[in-house]
């Protein structure tokens, strides 16, 4: 039975690797291509083929409202769904420091199967890897998801589709994830989660239902500003939101203040910007509040034509210019 702490012989390739492999990784994730443990999983494919990679190097690698596990899955399945795609499997690679506890890397791998079986895919194939600890005293992992999804021949959703008259709509609060992992990092006890969730559902609802999606994109590093700018400069389109509109928890909103942070910077984990026709708002809106995840679902603003920028009308009535965030957006999040 493994337990105890990771070392070096869980790297190594021998038994000790079989032995991690087989009592925490295959129990979690067993399905039928996963199991042969082979080099490779050969699976069933399609036509147009989505592939996306990412690491999650966060800490602490636990969090109110989630984890290091259920965010490498929401993280890696969000990016296949806002291209269009159906996420169908994942790989997950594990780069462990010697000393980092057995039971947590069990609490972490149930989480991504959990997750895993939440938004619909599996995961196939991984590798694991143990190195010496950047902290001896807090030893922690890396992990590493690449995911597979297919996009019906039909979708076109890329920014450049976005036109002037098309609605903003943010699917729920901002800074959530963001401010639970500086409030766990600073001991600052709230009521703040996490909102690390995998937006299967909402996405496929939306697409299933007709809704002419010009672009969309999970909010997660850099914020809601950093990617209405990356829209605006690839569709050559002034992107201006309404502050009064733009949905944030109170205790996040608090927080904030206190802190001295904006959330249109600030990093979260389940939410989505969709930018759609104007004559589909109000239907796109009802159907995400009636996804999972989706209840605080409001449009938030309007592109129109003029100069690429992104502004933002303020409580006052005023209009000011929103650029991208630089610098690094402290603390990393995922």
């Amino acid at each position: 039975m493994i337990s105890g702490k990771i070392d070096k012989t869980h790297g190594a390739g021998g038994s000790e690797t079989s032995g991690l492999i087989e009592e925490i990784f295959r129990e979690a994730f067993s399905n039928e291509y996963l199991d042969g443990l082979n080099d490779s999983a050969v699976v069933p494919g399609g036509n147009r083929l989505a592939v996306t990679t990412d690491s999650f190097v966060v800490r602490p690698v636990f969090f109110p409202g989630g984890d290091i596990g259920r965010l490498s899955v929401c993280g890696t399945v969000n990016d296949l769904l806002t291209s269009g795609a159906t996420p169908y499997y994942l790989t997950a690679g594990f780069i462990l420091e010697e000393g980092f506890d057995t039971d947590d890397l069990k609490r972490i791998v149930k989480s991504m199967a959990e997750t895993a079986g939440e938004a619909g895919v599996k995961i196939i194939t991984g590798d694991t890897k143990v190195i010496e600890p950047a902290d001896p005293k807090e030893p922690g992992l890396i992990i590493n998801t690449s995911g597979i999804g297919f996009v019906d021949s039909w979708l076109r959703i890329f920014p450049s589709e976005i036109k002037p008259g098309d609605s903003v709509i943010l699917s729920g609060n901002l800074g959530d994830h963001h401010a639970a992992i500086l409030s766990e990092r600073l001991s600052v006890r709230n009521e703040i989660r996490s909102d690390a969730a995998p937006l299967t559902e909402m996405v496929s609802h939306l697409i299933k239902e007709d809704i002419d999606i010009h672009a969309m994109r999970d909010v997660t590093r850099g914020g809601l500003a950093t990617i209405l700018n990356e829209f605006s400069l690839t569709a050559g389109v002034r992107i201006r939101m309404e502050e009064i509109k733009i949905p944030v928890s109170q205790s996040v909103r608090a927080f904030c203040g206190l802190l001295g942070l904006d959330p249109l910077y600030m990093g979260n984990e389940g939410k989505c910007v969709f930018i759609i026709p104007e004559k589909d708002e109000e239907r796109a809106v009802d159907i995400i509040r009636h996804s999972r995840y989706g209840e605080n679902a409001v449009p938030i603003g309007r592109v129109i034509e003029g100069e690429a920028c992104v502004t933002i009308r303020t409580a006052v009535g005023g209009e000011r210019v929103v650029g991208p965030l630089y610098g690094e957006g402290l603390p990393r999040i995922c």
